[in-house]
């Protein structure tokens, strides 16, 4: 088989499904990517046997053919070619490629396609189309919430539900959750509750920026696995199994005081703050005091560095309710000013042992509460 391609869409196709190689593989041929052509695309597909990701390129193709190669000697070498157009010829004798781009030539060898894992069909369960932007923002503010540490695998993922015209996304580490819902394209008729990986939603976000207007969700119907398609490439992923604790348990229903804060000014003051957290305990401490006869409130943000040297920054604020304090671990704080837009968040809490919860107009169905730390005042 023979291919012709722009190099630009190759490299650019190599780089999509590169995650999913294996880094350190008992099986040697999960390092390959796999070369195929599909209705006069060329198809190209990697997998870790956990996520699979394929996408299509646009190219020309004579006769028919299959072959795995070194995902990281291809992708590096078609990075290195000095033109526009590449060639890449299959051979069986041994089986590989020789890849030429104007006087540059190379071949690779490769592993039979047969040796390659399987993808798994996902089929026979629920199917719903998201709209890509929508998605694509509350992925970015959920996501990072997910636990990276294997001690509750559960945690690992996020929490995807399906239900009439909604879906909703929650993760959460012990330490923090993350929610947001949103819009389907259309209704569905039964409700779907899976747990995704967070490593397998991290790369559908990082597809959705090729532009892609909707997003395809698949769950097989034995829950065992779920497709995301979009616009030119496909990723499938085993699904952690176990029970999601009950997450809207953990968010508060009421509050005693809530600050409106200027977010830009907010995320400066923390960024500050930061800084002297570094050498103590990674704390920021937050007063939030309402203005006198309903005059403007303000919140402190500020933070110690042991035997150092302190740190108070004064904002604005639009305050209800009574003066109240609570602490923060600094990272965790950054971490959900740094995904919110718009012009002011939300900052709702009751005490200095409850927990924190960041709201914002901009992101409606948007809400991360974030526990807080135990410290001398």
């Amino acid at each position: 088989m023979q291919v012709t391609c722009l190099r630009e869409n190759l490299s650019r196709g190599l780089a999509n499904v590169s995650r999913a190689v294996a880094a350190r593989a008992t099986l040697p041929v999960t390092q390959n990517v796999l070369l195929e052509g599909d209705n006069g695309q060329l198809k190209l597909t990697a997998t870790n046997t956990e996520i699979s990701i394929s996408t299509w390129i646009g190219a020309q193709i004579e006769g028919e053919g299959t072959v795995t190669v070194p995902a990281r000697m291809l992708t590096d070498f078609v990075n290195s070619l000095p033109g526009q157009t590449v060639n890449i010829e299959f051979k069986n004798e041994p089986v590989g490629v020789v890849v030429t781009c104007d006087k540059f030539n190379g071949t690779i060898n490769g592993i039979a396609s047969e040796e390659f894992p399987p993808i798994p069909t996902v089929d026979g369960g629920a199917s719903v189309t998201i709209p890509a932007d929508t998605f694509r923002g509350a992925l970015e503010r959920v996501v990072f919430a997910a636990a990276t540490d294997d001690s509750r695998p559960v945690l690992t993922g996020v929490k995807v539900e399906l239900e009439e015209d909604k879906f909703t996304l929650a993760a959460a580490d012990g330490f923090r959750l993350a929610v947001e819902s949103g819009k389907l394209g259309a209704s569905i008729d039964s409700e779907v509750g899976v747990i995704v990986p967070a490593k397998t939603l991290a790369e559908v976000e990082r597809l959705l920026g090729d532009g892609s207007s909707s997003v395809e969700l698949s769950v097989d119907a034995n829950g065992r696995s779920a497709k995301f398609r979009l616009d030119t490439s496909e990723v499938v992923t085993a699904l952690v199994q176990g029970t999601f604790p009950d997450y809207e348990k953990l968010i508060p229903t009421s509050y005693g005081t809530k600050a409106t804060i200027d977010l830009s000014s907010m995320v400066q003051a923390t960024r500050a703050a930061s800084i002297f957290a570094r050498d103590g305990s990674g704390i920021i401490r937050v007063v939030v005091s309402p203005g006198e006869d309903d005059g403007a409130g303000a919140v402190k943000v500020i933070s110690r560095a042991e035997e150092v040297g302190s740190n108070e920054n004064e904002l604005d604020a639009a305050v209800e309710g009574e003066e109240t304090k609570v602490a923060f671990n600094s990272k965790f704080l950054m971490d959900v000013l740094n995904v919110m837009n718009g012009d002011d968040v939300d900052l709702e809490t009751t005490t200095p042992s409850s927990p924190g919860v960041f709201r914002s107009e901009k992101h409606e169905g948007y809400t991360h509460v974030v526990m807080p730390m135990f410290v001398q005042w």
